[in-house]
């Protein structure tokens, strides 16, 4: 039988539109370590309909973008109100390497009240992704403690 959600996604699945997607899919191996799974090229062109890649396990699919079937990617529209979440298992290690492959950090990472260490970037493609890594736990009214601390009255 076929299972309704194919195995080793999970219930939602991220799709960006990215040109050139062939050297977002070269970004994303060398910055995040991603592996490609599989693409699909449109017939007569250097484009991509169609790619899977993941992350530690995570999946996520990208194409190029074709404005001709309404499909825009970040950079068209001037900014992207999307952000992805990666957990790893070091925060500012990752950070890092994206920046030295064409990431631009948008927030350093800092340690955060709700107890991650936390951080953003903007991909080459204009994809915002921020990045974390689980280091405390602390209890509601710790997380309300610190949060008042870190932004004030």
């Amino acid at each position: 039988m076929v299972q309704p959600i194919p195995q080793g996604f999970s219930a939602l699945t991220p799709h960006l539109s990215v040109s050139p997607c062939k050297e977002a899919i070269a970004f994303y191996e060398r910055a995040f370590g991603a592996k490609l799974h599989a693409s699909a090229p449109m017939p007569g062109t250097d484009l991509l309909i169609h790619a899977q890649m993941d992350i530690q396990g995570a999946i996520f699919m990208l194409a190029d973008v074709f404005p001709q079937w309404g499909g825009t990617g970040p950079k068209d529209l001037k900014g992207s109100c999307v952000t992805l979440h990666l957990y790893v298992d070091d925060v500012d290690a990752w950070m890092k390497r994206a920046e030295e492959n064409g990431a631009t950090i948008a927030m350093p990472a800092a340690d955060m009240f709700w107890g991650d260490r936390y951080g953003k970037i903007i991909d080459p493609f204009g994809h915002h992704w921020s990045i974390a890594t689980h280091i405390a736990d602390p209890t509601p009214e710790e997380m309300e403690a610190a949060m008042k601390a870190m932004m004030g009255p």
